[in-house]
């Protein structure tokens, strides 16, 4: 197996692995993939990933996407990992997750998040054991199939991006105070 960088080529793929992990009801609140366009928008272009087999056939996918538009929160993005059915149980999500890390701070992000559903053990403990910390559980946040659904958040830090004190605040960019 091996990691590479999402092409839209993949797409198809991705969508339907996607698809899968949203059928299980413990993926996300999602209840389709977007078409290709918006799910683009929405994720950032430089940590997109795709695991692929002996054969060269997409096996999972990792990506980032935005918390806030806000320029104070630029480092801070949520991560998505999936892997198909048939490839669970082999690390496919360990080295995806591993290999997004390490994206994500090539491209200067300091936090990385994770909403998950608390029945999503297996989920829980790979971000957990890519050094992810839960900071809470967020009580009833949304309706999921006809019944409200909990999550948990995960955060993890970056040991190496981040450590300088940067002034991102709207305060900080205007004239008056340069």
């Amino acid at each position: 197996m091996r990691v590479d960088s999402m092409t839209p080529e993949d797409w198809p793929v991705v969508r339907d692995i996607y698809e899968a992990g949203l059928a299980t009801g413990e993926g996300s609140f999602q209840t389709e993939a977007p078409p290709w366009e918006a799910w683009d928008a929405a994720h950032l272009e430089t940590c997109r990933l795709v695991a692929r087999d002996e054969h060269d056939a997409v096996i999972g996918w990792a990506a980032l996407s935005r918390v806030s538009a806000r320029p104070v929160y630029a480092g801070v993005v949520e991560v998505s990992v999936y892997v198909a059915e048939h490839a669970r149980g082999r690390r496919v999500g360990l080295q995806l997750l591993t290999a997004l890390i390490d994206a994500s701070e090539r491209d200067g992000r300091w936090t990385l998040q994770a909403s998950i559903f608390p029945e999503n053990e297996a989920s829980v403990r790979l971000h957990q054991r890519c050094g992810f910390r839960v900071v809470g559980r967020r009580e009833r946040i949304g309706c999921h199939y006809g019944r409200w659904r909990d999550t948990l958040l995960l955060e993890r830090r970056s040991a190496v991006v981040g450590l300088q004190v940067q002034d991102t605040s709207e305060r900080a960019r205007t004239p008056e105070t340069a």
